[in-house]
């Protein structure tokens, strides 16, 4: 008789130390559970399994899975019976090539090799016009064997790997619902990072478009993470800001000093969570804000780390991995853009000579806007 299952697995959590081990699989297994609330989950070493609904889209959105399969559980005293009938639901006839992949964990009299090639044996009994190869073939049956239970399959789904949600903490993510901000937020999610997501509004300057932008690419992400919420914070700084520095001959500092202000305000809401920095989707050199001389001026803004995953990266990688994470569409709504970017804007910024500006303005005395705890 066979029972069917799901195989879920994973990677780097079997590295660890065993605490860390221990810990990391029962969150996994819970962030599998959230998502999959009618599944009845169990584990042991190196594999977890699910019984039940199981739906294989919100399963690949789950990170510290590396890959999952649907399985056919059979007792290894009947696995010649087990894998014909699984010939035949698969419809192994169909095909003109084959190969047989077997794994086994535990003590056997036989070797991985030799159990391959007595399956192998029995399938072509039953299907004398297959042909084997272990090349390229139409079809592969793959057998687990884990003392004496076998799990026979004929498809690996890709996970997203990484390790599970929560395993690092919390972050808090600047996301304009441009390409890069999110798939820096999605980054660091995949490295354990839980995401508070916030969008700043500038008064005058970003209107609705950018906004909604913005909520639909966190939409975009809620399948990686279900509770993910977009935090809104309106703040009036730069508009009075920018009055400023076009009156001292200085606009070309605008997106310093906005970004700047906007590192203060994600501090604010990290302190206010309890979250340990921020992340941002910046990318040397992709814009003028960007360069190295900025960065440094920018950094200063911020007492807490500031992390940029995506710092190494091309524009053309990005949008590769926009598309594969499902971030891309929602990101390139058509919108009205920024319209407090200068003309020129600084690429070399000094930092003693942004602090002795910032100093001198009015609007620096601004208090930050209000920061909610978030839910």
């Amino acid at each position: 008789m066979m029972t069917t299952l799901w195989l879920i697995r994973y990677s780097e959590i079997f590295l660890k130390s065993d605490p860390v081990r221990r810990h990391w699989e029962n969150l996994l297994m819970t962030n599998i559970r959230r998502v999959l609330p009618d599944c009845h989950v169990n584990h042991e070493r190196g594999r977890i399994w699910l019984s039940g609904e199981v739906d294989p889209e919100r399963l690949s959105r789950v990170f510290g899975i590396v890959s999952f399969s649907k399985v056919e559980k059979v007792a290894l005293s009947d696995l010649n019976v087990g894998l014909l009938a699984f010939c035949r639901e698969i419809e192994l006839g169909s095909s003109k090539t084959f190969a047989m992949r077997v794994k086994r964990i535990g003590d056997h009299p036989f070797s991985s090799q030799k159990m391959a090639a007595d399956t192998g044996s029995i399938v072509l009994e039953e299907y004398p016009h297959l042909t084997v190869d272990l090349r390229n073939p139409d079809k592969e049956i793959f057998i687990e064997i884990r003392d004496d239970r076998c799990y026979l399959y004929d498809t690996i789904i890709e996970g997203p790997g990484g390790i599970p949600l929560g395993a690092e903490g919390t972050l808090v993510a600047l996301v304009s619902g441009g390409i890069d901000s999110p798939v820096a937020a999605w980054m660091m999610m995949k490295r354990g990072c839980c995401i508070i997501p916030i969008y700043v509004s500038l008064n005058e300057f970003l209107d609705e478009t950018i906004h909604d932008r913005a909520e639909k690419v966190i939409e975009s992400l809620r399948p990686y993470q279900p509770d993910i919420k977009l935090q809104v914070i309106t703040d009036g700084y730069l508009a009075s800001a920018k009055k400023e520095l076009i009156q001292a001959g200085l606009e070309k500092y605008t997106c310093i000093f906005c970004k700047r202000r906007m590192y203060r305000i994600a501090e604010s809401v990290a302190r206010s969570c309890g979250a340990a920095g921020v992340v941002t989707g910046e990318s040397l050199g992709q814009v003028a804000s960007q360069t190295l001389d900025n960065l440094i001026v920018l950094n200063d803004a911020a007492t807490i780390p500031i992390h940029r995953p995506l710092i190494g990266f091309d524009k053309e990688e990005i949008i590769r991995l926009a598309q594969k994470i499902g971030t891309f569409v929602p990101s390139i709504t058509r919108t009205t853009g920024c319209q407090a970017v200068p003309k020129g804007p600084s690429t070399k910024a000094d930092l003693e000579k942004i602090l002795d500006i910032e100093g001198k303005l009015t609007a620096s005395k601004m208090p930050l806007p209000k920061i909610h705890r978030p839910e």
